[in-house]
């Protein structure tokens, strides 16, 4: 295996003709490992690092699946008594279908069947975010995200993605041919890491998208277990 280099082997979530019960079986086994492993932890720590000390605020997150981390911000957010209203875009119409029955608890939720290039978003949300998102796209593609999540946040974005790791790479591979069920997570989750970011990739992606202009201030941390999370504030908030 070579780790030096990210992969572009298409993973199976990718492709057009997967059934959507396998899907579907992915997302919840998804859901399962970002909760057990800390994914979601994470989605909270990236959230909370731009909310600040707000008692009201709108999330979107991009490639929204089946809403888990919407759920799990939502959940956090009514613990500490603050209002949010989310925002899911999805490209896939069935993950919005399911998204919206997985929700139903949210009293304030927004689901968008679209490519997030294309999103209506007749107001800007104060947060936007992607979680195991970025991974699926070439770099020119993750420089064309970060641009667009800047653009259309009033507070500023952040990302929860993996990082290319060789332990990470084996121990998923072991973990998930043990214990899941899902064909779909046993191919695409070593893949994924394949896939993933070394920070100073992910450094280069930033200031290659605001090469020109003026970069929001941000941060990249490793956090357990293999992720990375940058955080990009944005210098022109109107909070």
């Amino acid at each position: 295996m070579n780790f030096k280099q990210r992969s572009y082997q298409e993973e199976l979530l990718d492709r057009d003709d997967i059934p959507f019960e396998d899907i579907k079986r992915n997302m919840q086994e998804l859901d399962f490992i970002n909760t057990w492993l800390g994914g979601h932890d994470i989605t909270i720590k990236g959230f909370r690092a731009l909310a600040g000390k707000r008692n009201k605020i709108t999330v979107c997150e991009i490639g929204c699946g089946g809403g888990d981390n919407l759920i799990a911000i939502y959940k956090w957010a009514a613990k500490q008594g603050l209002e949010v209203e989310v925002i899911g875009i999805d490209i896939k119409p069935e993950c919005i279908e399911y998204a919206k029955e997985n929700c139903l608890s949210m009293s304030k939720a927004n689901w968008i069947c679209s490519d997030y290039r294309h999103a209506y978003l007749p107001n800007k949300p104060d947060i936007i975010f992607s979680s195991l998102f970025c991974h699926h796209f070439t770099d020119e593609g993750v420089v064309h995200i970060l641009r667009w999540m800047n653009q259309n946040s009033r507070l500023g974005f952040f990302i929860n993605d993996l990082q290319r790791h060789t332990l990470a790479y084996h121990s998923i591979k072991i973990l998930s041919k043990f214990f899941s069920g899902s064909y779909m997570v046993k191919n695409d989750a070593p893949l994924s890491v394949l896939r993933g970011f070394s920070k100073a990739e992910l450094d280069t992606m930033m200031k290659k998208a605001f090469e020109g202009e003026g970069k929001p201030d941000y941060s990249i941390n490793w956090k357990w277990a293999f992720r990375w999370l940058l955080i990009a504030h944005n210098k022109n908030s109107m909070a």
